[in-house]
């Protein structure tokens, strides 16, 4: 191998590297009654709240939904991921 080769490989490496190390800051969490919870399922605990409220919302103006076994949990996941960036970023 050639050291051009060598220093290819080597950045490579440190980049790889660099991406698997990016997210090993603490996370943040919450202290319940002496227990830690994570910041993530306190957002999923209060999406569940608003993919209720939107359902029951959709179904007041007659908005029939295709696949709702699909749609419900992916409006869940979108409200987590919003709670998150909204508050956590």
């Amino acid at each position: 191998m050639s050291s051009n080769t060598r220093r290819h490989i080597s950045l490579w490496k440190f980049v790889f590297a660099t991406f698997l190390l990016t997210s090993c800051g603490r996370a943040p969490s919450f202290d319940v009654l002496g227990s830690f919870f994570p910041a993530w399922l306190v957002c999923l605990t209060l999406s569940v709240p608003l993919t209720a409220a939107t359902r029951w919302l959709l179904s007041r103006l007659h908005i029939v939904i295709a696949l709702p076994v699909l749609s419900y949990p992916s409006l869940s996941v979108l409200f987590t991921f919003v709670l998150w960036f909204a508050l956590f970023r």
